[in-house]
Parts: C-alpha cells; sequence; structure tokens
C-alpha cells in the first residue's frame, strides 16, 4: 500500500512574512512537520511549493532520503484564492492517483509528531475511509445571542467532569484514494478522529502566536529529555571550535583559528567510547580539513536542518536523543540544544542559546569551551 504525504506551500503569507521559511526555534517553520513526516510510515513525502529557494533548500537538505520531493505547483493553485483542495487534486492529476492512501499536512502544524501522523494512517481500513486530528478542548462556548452552546450556565461542571468538544486542530488528513476520487475532499464520507495535544490547537497567525508556540515547542523539547550515558558528542564549528570571526586575505581565502586544547579533548573522550561528530551550517574545506587533522570521521557540513539531520544520525546509530550532548552558539543550534540529553553554550554564545542550554560554560569558544565540555561529559558517564 503506497501512502503519500503532501505538504503545500504558498510563498506569500498576509499576517506574517515568509512565514513557512522564517526560523522556528532556529530552523525553517515547514521543517517541522516536513522532519516529523520523514521519519513516520508514509511512503513518499511530497513538499508542492511555487517558492524556488524552498525546493532548492530541501533538494539540498534531505539528499540523504530519497523519501523527500519539492514539485513545483502552478500559479492558479498558489494564488490567494486558491483552496488547498485545488492543489491537492492537481498534484493527484499529474501522477494519475498513483497512490493507495494521501496524507495532508499542515506546515504550520509545528506540534505534529510522526506519531500523529502514523496513528491517522492505522485508522484507515474497513471502518474508516479517512482520518483527520483533533483537540479536545474544554472550554465553554456561546453564541452571538448570548446562549451557552455546549454546558448549562447554572450547572457549570468542573473541568475534570467535562467531556468538552472535539475541534479541528488542522494538522494531519489522511484519505483513501477511492474516497478523495469519490469527494474531492481531503476527507471521505467515514472519517476516524485523532487526538492531539491541547498546545496543538493554537494558530500562527501574528507575531504574538509565533511568540507563543516558540516558547510551547521549546519546552516540549526539554520535558522529552532523559538521564542516559552520553554516547556522542555533536558540535558545531563557528564560535564553537573558534571565536567567530573569519579573517579574509587579499586573494578571497580566509583562515580560522582553533584551540590545540579542545582537540586533545575530543582525543580522551574518544579514548573512552563516546563518538565525536561535527555539524556545521557552513561548506568549508579548511574545516574539513581540520577535522581530518583530529581524525573525527563523522563530519556533515553545509547543514541547515541540524534537528532533521540528527534524527536520522541517531536512528542510524541505534542511540536516542538523550545519549547526545551538543555544543552550540547560536540559533541554527537551538533545536538541538533544547532536544539532546546533554547541551552546551560556551560563554560568549548568543543569549537565547545560553538561556535554554544545559550548561553554560566558563570558557569562550576558541579558547577552551570544548575542552571544559569534555570534562564535563566525562565526569558526567561516570555515574554509569
Amino acid at each position: 500500500m503506497k501512502k503519500i504525504g503532501f505538504i503545500p506551500l504558498r510563498k506569500g503569507s498576509k499576517g506574517i512574512p515568509n512565514k513557512n521559511k522564517r526560523k522556528m526555534v532556529g530552523r525553517p517553520l515547514f521543517t517541522w512537520v516536513l522532519g516529523e513526516a520523514v521519519f513516520s510510515n508514509l511512503d513518499e513525502v511530497i513538499v508542492y511549493t511555487d517558492d524556488q529557494d524552498i525546493i532548492d533548500f530541501i533538494e539540498k537538505e534531505y539528499h540523504w532520503t530519497a523519501k523527500v520531493k519539492a514539485l513545483m505547483r502552478s500559479d492558479k493553485s498558489a494564488n490567494d484564492q486558491a483552496s488547498t483542495e485545488e492543489a491537492m487534486l492537481e498534484f493527484c492529476e499529474t501522477i494519475a492517483y498513483d497512490f493507495d492512501v494521501f496524507c495532508l499536512l499542515q506546515a504550520t502544524s509545528p506540534f505534529t509528531k510522526k506519531e500523529d501522523i502514523n496513528t491517522c494512517l492505522e485508522k484507515l481500513g474497513d471502518e474508516f475511509d479517512s482520518a483527520l486530528t483533533v483537540v479536545n478542548t474544554h472550554r465553554f462556548l456561546w453564541n452571538e445571542e448570548g446562549q451557552a452552546i455546549n454546558y448549562n450556565p447554572f450547572e457549570r461542571p468542573r473541568r475534570q467532569d467535562f467531556k468538552g468538544l472535539l475541534m479541528e486542530n488542522g494538522a494531519v488528513y489522511a484519505v483513501e484514494k477511492n474516497a478523495l476520487r469519490k469527494t474531492n475532499n481531503r476527507l471521505g464520507e467515514r472519517t476516524a478522529i485523532v487526538k492531539m495535544t491541547e498546545d496543538s490547537l493554537l494558530e500562527i497567525d501574528s507575531e504574538s502566536d509565533w511568540v507563543a508556540v516558540e516558547s510551547l515547542l521549546i519546552e516540549r523539547q526539554k520535558r522529552a529529555k532523559q538521564s542516559k550515558k552520553i554516547t556522542h558528542v555533536v558540535l558545531d564549528v563557528d564560535g564553537v571550535f573558534t571565536d567567530g570571526t573569519i579573517t579574509y586575505t587579499k586573494e578571497g581565502e580566509h583562515t580560522k583559528s582553533f584551540d590545540m586544547r579542545d582537540g586533545m579533548g575530543l582525543e580522551i573522550l574518544r579514548q573512552f567510547n563516546i563518538q565525536v561528530m561535527i555539524m556545521t551550517s557552513e561548506n568549508s574545506q579548511l574545516v574539513a580539513r581540520r577535522m581530518e587533522k583530529l581524525k573525527i570521521e563523522h563530519v556533515f557540513l553545509g547543514v541547515k536542518d541540524k534537528y532533521t539531520l540528527l534524527n536520522q544520525i541517531i536512528n542510524e546509530h541505534g542511540v536516542s536523543m538523550s545519549n547526545v550532548a551538543y555544543v552550540g552558539d547560536d540559533v541554527n543550534d537551538l533545536t538541538n540544544i533544547c532536544s539532546v540529553g546533554w547541551s552546551f553554550a560556551p560563554n560568549n554564545a548568543t543569549d537565547i542559546v545560553k538561556l535554554n542550554a544545559d550548561v553554560v560554560l566558563s570558557k569562550d569558544s576558541g579558547s577552551g569551551a570544548i575542552r571544559e565540555a569534555c570534562q564535563f561529559l566525562m565526569n558526567y558517564n561516570k555515574r554509569f
């Protein structure tokens, strides 16, 4: 059974300019649901967009998986009047409905997890031809005539005794092919419901919504941490190995300064069977040569979506996020900082990273910060 995920993205955004590409906890908003879709039971994930920058980003960032494809949608299906169904049907016709299950995923729902997607897919079968995600809200609702809709105001129930209402959160919709062709809609005629957390009901339509959602995502990532032995250490480069400055020669080449003590600290970690990995957004041959000198085998250059790649790495190595330590200094490290077992920020890191790191080191980047983190991890692992 072929199961296709579909993420429609439009270049324009009225409330928040460039919303889909804007960084939410340090990564583009649309990558939150895309990353979960990659690790779900979907067989293929299509990002359908009129933004060439997004297409280029996906082709570069997700080269390690054949599961993700980015396709250009027509101007007609991307204008302000076009419905999501128009984009869905346009795409389906281009592939002659070559799938068994179609799963619509909304990029503006960053709380979506792979488990939510999988549960929707599992609901389909003899009893249901479609499924959608909902939230059980315990709000008391009224109409404009001043009449209570879902409770008796003279017998106000306690929250724990109140069933509340189920509301669509717009995150995940799954539908079988025959039902989609019959209804031309994201839902069929027999729909199952999948409950998600109440946080997922928040919509991102304003700057205040953005701040609220970002704060909740940060807390969600932190709550998932567990105390486990550290088996892998992942480090950024600029602002971690170096002080973050670059020196250019007249020929245009640049140089970086590295602290020899940091290299020794990483060598000692490897003697304790802790794997060391490098993950940087810069694609620098100078960095590659330095890591070769340090005999670090796992070096990932030019990475923009560090969190999704880190998830792929831990899956390949059979470990969890809580087995990983991470050292980073800037906003593109933020999701990893909030998610791993132990996170470290050099003393001269950006304020947002220092605010959310588990440990703010006493040393600056390029001046012994890595060596200090290595010593901390060696002491921490002794308890295991």
